[in-house]
């Protein structure tokens, strides 16, 4: 899986401490996530698709193995 969380938190000109307290996660979650050491729960992926007005699908894509 291949996640957009950087580029979509960099656009709208946010630290990944400032998307972390938004969604109530810390710091190292996010740098986790955007990483893909970590796959998110489902909520975690709704709230920050949530936080930035776009779909799951948006932030995250399959890649051609999974």
């Amino acid at each position: 899986m291949h996640n957009h969380i950087a580029e979509f938190r960099k656009a709208a000109g946010l630290s990944q401490q400032e998307l972390a307290d938004a969604i109530s996660v810390s710091r190292k979650t996010i740098s986790t996530i955007e990483t893909s050491r970590f796959t998110p729960s489902v909520i975690i992926a709704l709230k920050i698709a949530q936080h930035f007005n776009t779909s799951v699908e948006h932030l995250f894509t399959l890649d051609d193995g999974d």
